[in-house]
C-alpha cells in the first residue's frame, strides 16, 4: 500500500483486525469502523493511532464513513445465530459498505473457507461446490458468508469498486486464533472433535502472512471482482495438536465426530499468481503463538 493512504478498516478489534490496524496505523491514518460493545475496545484501538467509528453494519448510519477513503479492508462478521440480523449485517451491511466507499481504489472483502462444502481430502480450487459447511457450531455462518460474496460482487458492479474476495482459512497468531483454542481444551482435557474423513487439513495463516500479503490482493481487485483462496501452507488439526504437545507435554484428546467441520484444505495457485507465499511456516507461527500467550505452558 502507498503510505499516508487513508485505509477503512472494519473489525479492528477482532483477532485478525488488531494486529493489522496496529501495524497500518504506523504509516497511514486507519479509521476502525466497529460497534464497539464492549468496554475497552474502543480505548484500545485509539491507543494504536486509530479513528473509531461507531457504526453497526446492519443497521447503522454510514454517513459517518468519508466517501473519499482510498482503501477499504473489510475484516468485521458478526456471528449471532440470528439469520436475520447476521445477513443484514454481514451480506446487506458489506453492500452498503462497498456503495458508501465507491471512490476507494480498492476493496478488499474478507470471506471465508467456510464457504466451501465438504469434500475430503482434496483441496479446493476457488470452482469447488458451495455448502452450509459450518451450521454444526456456527448456523448462521457460511450462509452469511456466501450471501455477503454475492452481494459484494454484485456492489461492485454497480458502483465500479475494483474489489477482491479472499476465503480465508484458519488465522493465527500472537491475538489467538483456532490452535490456541485447541491448546486450551488440551490443558483442560476437553476433547478435541474431529471429522472421522481425517487427516482434518487446512491453510493455517500467521498474522504476519495476513499483513504481508493484504497489498498484493489489494492490487488484484478488478471489477468484476477477483475471488482468490487465502491461506499457508495446509497442515491438520491431529499435526498441529501433536506439536503442541510437543511443545507443552499436554496430550490431545479427539472425538470424531460427523459434526465436525472436516477438512478444508485450499488450493493456493491463484493466490500464488498474486502474492508471495506465506514466510512463517506453521510450526514456527504456532511456537511463537505459544510464546506470546501462554510462555509457562511452553516446555
Amino acid at each position: 500500500m502507498r503510505d499516508g493512504e487513508t485505509i477503512l478498516l472494519t473489525g479492528p478489534t477482532s483477532q485478525v483486525g488488531l494486529p493489522v490496524a496496529r501495524e497500518l496505523a504506523k504509516r497511514h491514518r486507519v479509521l476502525g469502523l466497529a460497534r464497539f460493545s464492549k468496554g475497552g475496545d474502543r480505548e484500545r484501538v485509539e491507543a494504536l493511532g486509530v479513528e473509531p467509528i461507531a457504526v453497526d453494519l446492519a443497521d447503522g448510519d454510514l454517513g459517518l464513513v468519508p466517501e473519499d477513503v482510498d482503501v477499504v479492508l473489510h475484516f468485521a462478521v458478526v456471528k449471532s445465530g440470528d439469520f436475520d440480523y447476521d445477513l443484514r449485517a454481514n451480506a446487506e451491511g458489506a453492500a452498503r459498505l462497498v456503495s458508501r466507499c465507491r471512490r476507494a481504489r480498492a476493496f478488499l472483502h474478507v470471506s471465508s473457507a467456510g464457504v466451501y462444502a465438504h469434500a475430503g481430502p482434496v483441496p479446493l480450487a476457488e470452482d469447488a461446490r458451495l455448502g452450509d459447511n459450518h451450521r454444526s457450531l456456527m448456523p448462521t455462518y457460511s450462509i452469511s458468508k456466501i450471501a455477503a460474496e454475492s452481494a459484494v460482487r454484485f456492489a461492485a458492479r454497480e458502483f465500479g469498486v475494483p474489489t477482491t474476495i479472499a476465503r480465508l482459512s484458519v488465522p493465527y497468531g500472537d491475538e489467538g486464533g483456532w490452535p490456541w483454542f485447541h491448546l486450551m481444551m488440551m490443558k483442560s482435557g476437553a476433547p478435541i472433535p474431529i471429522h472421522p474423513q481425517g487427516p482434518n487439513r487446512y491453510n493455517p495463516l500467521h498474522e504476519d502472512d495476513v499483513l504481508a500479503q493484504i497489498p498484493g490482493l489489494l492490487d488484484a481487485a478488478t471489477v468484476p471482482a477477483t475471488t482468490v483462496n487465502w491461506g499457508g501452507e495446509p497442515a491438520s488439526i491431529e499435526q498441529w495438536c501433536a506439536w503442541l504437545a510437543e511443545l507443552t507435554g499436554l496430550e490431545p484428546r479427539f472425538e470424531e465426530t460427523p459434526d465436525a467441520f472436516g477438512s478444508l484444505e485450499v488450493d493456493r495457485t491463484r493466490l500464488h499468481g498474486l502474492v508471495a507465499p506465506a514466510a512463517v511456516g506453521w510450526k514456527d507461527g504456532i511456537r511463537r503463538l505459544v510464546q506470546a500467550r501462554n510462555p509457562e505452558m511452553l516446555r
